[in-house]
């Protein structure tokens, strides 16, 4: 093709420059209508301004709206959670200063004489008094801590008296008897003036205070007498670092109630949210904003609305400002503010119809006067239409005359070309050269690059399906070595059914298909058994191969005899003759004489193990450790001892423990890993180590870890027959 001026003759450009030709030729009799032509021009821009100045006003009526509702709205939210934040903060410090007293008290006992108390008399009610439940089989004339207790009686007292927050404010004592001060004493005495019977220590307040050891705030429950829904604040109370007591307030929520029903007005209310996303107070009927039973409450934090979950996600912890959201099918204003003292959140929400309506009404009003505009005009330019559609038709029959002479030369290969790209499916992916698309033109260019591609398409498909065979066979090998792996170690339980001496269980996670950690117990001989455990440097197939020789090898060395020390020697200089990889792994050697309890350890640069001594806790045992496998040959490795009694446990791990972190990249460590393994120390090896991997799942939650997770427990029950003799 040759191209004068820019234009290639015979190409597409030809043709449409033909076509064109023919239009402009067309227009030249258009043109002489100019009057109608500027008629028609005229009423475009009046209707164009006419849109564009309906959408101004909606935008201009939107942002000053939202600029009153950001100001208002959301500093009304913020005044309101402050209100309602002061309130339980206020319970709060009542709470802490009983605390204080109450220490105080329980420290300095010798000090001071029982204090006399009474119980509820029903002709005080309505009347703030001091009275006394217990449970029932408890005289509470023999309780020590009450009477001590009792000493409180005036400050608590006197605290009820002067707030108007408080319904209630009590120490309760560890055998499960209550000293009280509110106005109820009428709800305390049947209907036969006996005394209800009343365990404090049944009371959800006292087992979470109990529990968290430290001041908290109770979710909202029902009074025990009442039913009247409340907050209970609570706080221990400890001497000698035993619970004594639990001091704490509590406050009746109708007030709360009552408050959110009367902010409710038209397309608008507030709610009350609490530290588990559910609703605790609401205005609204229905919908995601309802209230409903605790047992049937929804996590608004885990809504499928993701921007409903997490604006009250964020209401939770800051100050939202003013956000737009859809719920139940509806816009809506909404501004959140936390209340930190209760880990509550308060949310105000108005429709966004409501804020809509002044922009409405305006819009109304413009349309009505910029209709009788248009109607004047308009009947002036329906005469010129008539004229205008004249010869808009006779331009309409040239413009088609000349496609359709066009039409064979142009769109007929097009259609061609597109019927077999269309019919290109499954195994048939060939498109080839044609004479219909040899027009000398772009067509033929088109058709020579369909060919083209088809040509690459085909062996990109071939490439594929061999890299995925491969893939897929890469897989199933990685599968096997995993299986492989978990059978080369203990995974039998109970591992000697018939050795009542001890109990030991075992598991390994790996953090890729295959692990880099080892364990292994096994018996030297009838009086010995022997445990290790081990972390080898690198991940994946490399390390896993690594251990499987290190395992095999430490095996072989101690079941030939020797102490743990002279084991790990050899170990070591056996791999650092072939260790051109310069891999090393940590390893925890012990021995355990099973007749008399005593481990015979030595330690190759692996985490310190924990023992429970029997009616104890686990502690770390920080021995001085040995340099690591496979780092330096000819190394020599101490050891040291440790004497287990009957009941006492042994708990070894690598570092994919303490090294577990969350999204934060903050670490589990080793106090959490002590405070998992304390929680039930006397529980057997497998629940123990259950215990930890779950204090560690919780803990990093969806956190990816990049570390193997390897955990042993062994519980030493002591010699129950004689042993035959061995090391």
């Amino acid at each position: 093709m040759k191209t004068v001026h820019g234009i290639k003759l015979g190409g597409l450009q030809h043709k449409i420059f033909n076509l064109m030709l023919i239009m402009i030729l067309a227009l030249i009799g258009a043109y002489l209508a100019v009057a109608v032509y500027q008629q028609r021009n005229l009423s475009g821009i009046v209707r164009g301004a006419s849109v564009s100045q309906q959408e101004s006003i909606t935008e201009v009526s939107e942002q000053t709206m939202q600029a009153v509702l950001n100001s208002t709205m959301a500093k009304s939210t913020a005044l309101q959670a402050y209100i309602a934040d002061d309130l339980f903060n206020d319970v709060r410090t009542d709470v802490m200063t009983l605390q204080a007293f109450a220490d105080q008290l329980f420290e300095n006992a010798d000090r001071f004489s029982a204090h006399p108390f009474s119980e509820p008399d029903p002709e005080k009610d309505g009347i703030a008094s001091v009275q006394v439940q217990h449970p029932e089989g408890v005289d509470p004339a023999d309780s020590e801590a009450l009477g001590l207790a009792a000493n409180m009686s005036e400050i608590m007292l006197a605290m009820f008296e002067n707030s108007d927050k408080l319904s209630s404010c009590f120490v309760a004592t560890a055998d499960g008897c209550i000293l009280y001060v509110d106005d109820r004493s009428g709800c305390y005495v049947t209907e036969n003036g006996e005394i209800v019977s009343f365990d404090a220590r049944e009371r959800p307040w006292y087992r979470q205070a109990a529990e968290a050891g430290e001041l908290i705030f109770t979710g909202v429950e029902l009074d025990a007498f009442t039913d009247i829904p409340g907050l209970v604040c609570a706080a221990p109370v400890y001497r000698g670092g035993e619970l004594v007591a639990v001091v704490g307030a509590d406050i009746f929520l109708t007030s709360v109630h009552d408050y959110v029903q009367a902010q409710a007005s038209d397309g608008g209310f507030i709610c009350v949210i609490g530290d588990g996303g559910e609703v605790l107070f609401s205005a609204a009927k229905d919908g995601v904003f309802k209230v409903e039973l605790s047992s049937d409450a929804a996590d608004l934090r885990k809504d499928e609305n993701t921007a409903l979950a997490g604006f009250v996600s964020q209401a939770l912890r800051e100050n939202t400002g003013l956000q737009l959201i859809e719920a139940d099918g509806k816009e809506y204003y909404m501004s959140g503010v936390p209340l930190p003292t209760v880990n509550w959140a308060v949310i105000s929400v108005v429709e966004k119809t409501v804020t809509d309506q002044p922009t409405v009404a305006m819009l109304q009003k413009y349309e009505e006067i910029n209709d009788e505009a248009l109607a004047s005009y308009t009947r002036g330019a329906k005469a010129s239409a008539n004229t205008i559609l004249v010869l808009t038709l006779a331009i309409v029959a040239l413009a088609v005359t000349g496609a359709l002479v066009l039409a064979g030369r142009i769109v007929k290969p097009l259609e061609h070309m597109t019927k077999r790209v269309n019919a290109l499916s499954g195994n048939d992916q060939t498109f080839l050269m044609e004479d219909i698309y040899r027009t000398d033109d772009e067509v033929e260019i088109l058709a020579q690059s369909f060919e083209a591609l088809s040509a690459r398409t085909r062996a990109y498909i071939a490439q594929i399906t061999e890299i995925t065979a491969e893939k897929e066979r890469i897989g199933t090998e990685l599968a096997l070595a995993r299986r492989i792996q978990a059978d080369m170690l203990p995974n039998i339980y109970p591992a000697f059914p018939d050795r009542p001496e001890f109990d030991i269980f075992a598991t390994m996670t790996p953090a890729k298909e295959v692990g880099g950690d080892f364990y292994d117990f096994f018996l030297i001989d009838e009086n010995h058994l022997a445990m290790v455990i081990a972390d080898v440097s690198g991940k994946g197939v490399p390390a896993a191969l690594f251990m499987m020789i290190s395992k095999i090898l430490v095996q072989n060395y101690a079941l030939t005899g020797g102490s743990p020390a002279e084991i790990l020697q050899a170990v070591n200089s056996q791999i650092c003759k072939n260790n051109r990889e310069e891999m090393f792994v940590t390893v925890w050697l012990g021995i355990l004489d099973i007749k008399t309890g005593r481990i015979v350890a030595a330690n190759a640069g692996h985490e310190y193990p924990a023992v429970m001594i029997s009616g104890g806790q686990f502690e770390l045992i920080k021995e001085k450790h040995g340099f690591v496998i496979g780092g330096m040959d000819g190394l020599q490795y101490r050891e040291y001892e440790l004497t287990l009694t009957p009941g006492s446990k042994l708990f070894l791990y690598t570092d994919g423990v303490p090294e577990a972190t969350d999204d934060r990249l903050e670490m589990f460590g080793t106090d959490r890993m002590l405070d998992a393994l304390n929680k039930d120390p006397s529980a057997e090896p497998e629940s123990i180590l259950k215990k930890v991997r779950t204090a560690v799942d919780g803990f990093v939650r969806d956190a990816q870890q990049f570390d193997d997770m390897t955990m042993l427990c062994m519980e030493y029950r002591g010699n129950t027959g004689e042993q035959k003799s061995g090391l």
